[in-house]
């Protein structure tokens, strides 16, 4: 069982940072076609994990500078527009982190 699966530790007050402007970033500046705005379908080649860590290495550089939490998620509403099951969903945010 996930450690966090019933006691997700940003409801106890805990800081986690975010990113800002992850799909903007891709269109704009790394000429990426997003299918419904998810970035996260990106996760399912090489070279889109590897635009993706680029992007979130930063923010997790600042997240361990400062000793807080990190968050990430693939929308369930965009994952269904592009085909993805829960369990799909599940697994490429599970790649994710």
């Amino acid at each position: 069982m996930a450690k966090y699966r019933d006691h997700l530790p940003q409801l106890d007050g805990n800081t986690f940072l975010t990113d800002g402007g992850l799909e903007t970033t891709l269109i704009f500046h790394d000429d990426e076609e997003l299918l419904c705005f998810a970035a996260f379908d990106l996760l399912t080649t090489a070279a889109g994990v590897d635009k993706l860590y680029r992007y979130y290495d930063r923010y997790c550089k600042i997240a361990i500078a400062q000793g807080v939490g990190f968050t990430w998620r693939a929308s369930r509403d965009w994952g269904q527009q592009l085909g993805y099951d829960a369990a799909a969903l599940d697994t490429l945010n599970t790649q994710a982190i």
